[in-house]
């Protein structure tokens, strides 16, 4: 790696311009490029402290070896002098959108003599409408077959177009009358070109052009008394319908608009997008990204706009009138400028926030929601991928055995009340919900957050040593060696035939690595349980969750991993996994605590008796009302206690003022018991 400063330009050399600049490596590859309306105040940022700049950045500035930048004369021109570097040199520290899988598109190719209507994949052609993408290919392939009824484009390949034409014969879509038979002269060249571009126009929203112009042709058959041809032209129309309102009307008709939305976590985001042409959702294409630079909402919108409408491949091949976004980006004005010209008309970049349109985006952000839980459970899910991720992780940390068991620690609190712990854990990089374990923390161990992480994991431990140490329990049936005679000479009796949860072992098999959630105070109160306790062989790390840096017990440094490591992504997942745990306890131990009730303080009244009360009578308000004949009658209220459940109600009601008492609530969610 170069240091910095051997690279760093004179700050007096840097012009306050807008500009665009680039970071090379010592072999001249670009690795990143940026743009900046102030040029010395942009690069002067990366070198004034290198070593205070947040991981990815410091290591791309450590990677380059040379920087170079380039004035222009406005924002709009950076704006298009980045994209257009991106796109030649792909930077590896550039933040680049990929599709999430392969889209199929409907492909008309209008470069070719004669057209011909495909589905496509893959990388772009030069001279080829594209539309959709459609979800799933089966779908455009329907539509297809329907539309060659009233378009007969070609649609066969190269070899069998030239072998209908060496032949004569044409294949049998020319022989039922969904092609035109290009290859044998039945239309000619100028012709079929004319047909592809009304199945163009047709697939871009102008359907309902179409459908009234074959209206009028069947009105005037039947006019002519031209039966046939009028059922003919009924049966096209009735086709063209049915591709037509395959899309349900969500915007109105005149509304044409790409509606993107994001869902995002510290590694990665995902996107999505539909295309509404005419009101109708016409197509929907979704992206992964990997978040190599520290990025915003805004900056992540402002490159997938430079990277979806700066390679013409928007849906139907234009922009549209409207381009709504979760959050504008910074130089939102200079993008709708920029838009405009790819486009030749004005777009209106915005955020919706409120009507039809806010509806869809939330829609769109669901879908984006959706396919980032899915991308992340595929990935979590491939044997390979986690094989990689464990050996990744064992070899960042330089420790000497494979991660066969890993346990992540988590604390969860309000303020200091309710404290809880969870611990999750993960084998062979899969979760193990069943060894799960979830501690409640009192007294002197909750004041904060390192006594709690102390107390939770030496009682993890602690029962572990115990177990470990206590003598193994015999199988069931099994009988009991020396002589199988116990109580002086009885035959023993046999065991149960399932071992009850008292005797089964919940903590006798260790981890090779802890994980908490923390930075180093967490890390060294951890470290100093398990020393406490004698234990040698077990690691302990802390993933910090701001910079998601690693923290070892003995280092005053993080070890930092690549932010696109599959040791890194699955730290995060076992992390996050431990937090969900801890919360769903926490919240669950905060509402019981919350609880009030009138029954509370009446003594001799325990918990289980109180919840008896309570499904006998359905609310403290009709237990109040009750008698004392008719409180016997729930199990476990003896005529003692009925009577002083009695009394203590009624004295409370009365209240000494003839006030009654406020009713009984949960403070958590505000819930009235009583009624």
């Amino acid at each position: 790696m170069a240091d910095p400063r051997t690279y760093r330009p004179q700050t007096g050399e840097i012009p306050v311009d807008p500009g665009v600049y680039r970071f090379r490596d010592e072999h001249s590859r670009v690795v990143y490029v940026g743009k900046a309306k102030n040029l010395r105040s942009r690069l002067n940022s990366y070198f004034a402290n290198p070593q205070g700049l947040l991981p990815r950045t410091r290591a791309m500035v450590f990677t380059a070896a040379s920087v170079e930048w380039t004035v222009v004369g406005s924002e709009l021109e950076a704006l298009q002098l980045e994209y257009t570097w991106i796109k030649e040199f792909n930077p590896r520290f550039n933040v680049m959108f990929r599709d999430d899988k392969s889209y199929p598109y409907l492909a008309v190719t209008m470069g070719e003599k004669y057209p011909r209507v495909q589905v496509m994949r893959g990388d772009r052609r030069k001279d080829t409408r594209y539309f959709g993408p459609f979800y799933p290919a089966k779908a455009i392939r329907e539509t297809v077959d329907t539309l060659l009824r009233v378009f007969p484009v070609r649609t066969c390949s190269s070899g069998v177009f030239k072998r209908a034409e060496r032949t004569g014969r044409p294949c049998l879509l020319g022989y039922i009358d969904k092609c035109s038979a290009p290859c044998v002269g039945r239309i000619s060249p100028e012709d079929h070109k004319e047909l592809a571009a009304q199945f163009c126009d047709f697939m871009g929203g102008q359907a309902t052009r179409f459908i009234v112009d074959l209206e009028k042709r069947m009105a005037a058959a039947v006019a002519d008394l031209d039966y046939e041809s009028a059922a003919r032209i009924r049966d096209d129309i009735a086709a063209l319908k049915r591709v037509f309102e395959r899309n349900t009307v969500v915007l109105s008709e005149d509304t044409d608009a790409d509606i993107f939305a994001l869902k995002e976590d510290e590694l990665e985001a995902a996107v999505q997008v539909f295309h509404v042409r005419g009101g109708r959702i016409r197509g929907q294409r979704g992206w992964m990204v990997e978040k190599v630079e520290d990025m915003s909402t805004a900056d992540l919108v402002e490159h997938l706009l430079q990277q979806v409408y700066g390679d013409g491949s928007s849906s139907n091949n234009q922009i549209p009138r409207e381009v709504l976004v979760p959050e504008l980006p910074s130089n939102a004005e200079e993008m709708s400028v920029w838009l405009a010209g790819l486009r030749g008309a004005r777009v209106d970049l915005r955020v919706p926030r409120r009507g039809d349109k806010a509806t869809l985006l939330g829609t769109v952000e669901q879908n984006a929601a959706d396919a980032l839980r899915l991308h992340k459970s595929r990935r979590a899910g491939d044997i390979t991928t986690r094989s990689a991720a464990l050996q990744e992780l064992q070899e960042a940390l330089d420790l000497p055995q494979p991660l066969m068991r890993i346990e992540c620690f988590d604390i969860s609190h309000v303020q200091g009340t309710n404290v809880v712990a969870s611990m999750v854990v993960v084998e062979d990089g899969l979760p193990r919900k069943a060894d799960y374990r979830r501690f409640s923390i009192t007294g002197d161990a909750a004041r904060d957050d390192t006594a709690s992480m102390y107390d939770v994991i030496q009682r993890r431990f602690r029962n572990y040593l115990q177990e470990k140490a206590a003598p193994a329990v015999q199988p069931a049936g099994s009988s009991v060696p020396d002589g199988g005679m116990v109580d002086g000479g009885a035959p023993p009796a046999p065991l149960a035939d399932t071992t009850t949860a008292s005797t089964r072992q919940k903590f006798a098999y260790p981890p090779n690595l802890v994980v908490v959630d923390g930075g180093q105070p967490q890390v060294h109160a951890a470290a100093r349980a398990l020393k406490d306790l004698g234990i040698d062989d077990v690691f302990v790390i802390g993933l910090a969750k701001r910079l998601e840096e690693v923290w070892l017990p003995d280092s005053d440094f993080p070890v930092i991993l690549p932010r696109a490591s599959e040791g890194l992504f699955l730290l995060q997942r076992i992390r996050d996994e431990a937090h969900r745990f801890a919360i769903a306890f926490h919240r669950q131990k905060r509402g019981k605590s919350m609880t009030a009730s009138a029954l509370d303080a009446i003594p001799g009244l325990g918990p289980a008796k109180r919840k008896a009360l309570l499904a006998h009578f359905g609310s403290v308000k009709k237990v109040r009302g009750a008698s004392v004949e008719e409180l016997q009658a729930v199990p476990g209220v003896g005529p003692s206690l009925a009577e002083t459940v009695h009394s203590a109600l009624a004295a409370a009601t009365a209240d000494g003022s003839g006030n009654a008492p406020a009713p009984a609530v949960n403070m958590a969610t505000g819930e009235i018991l009583d009624s």
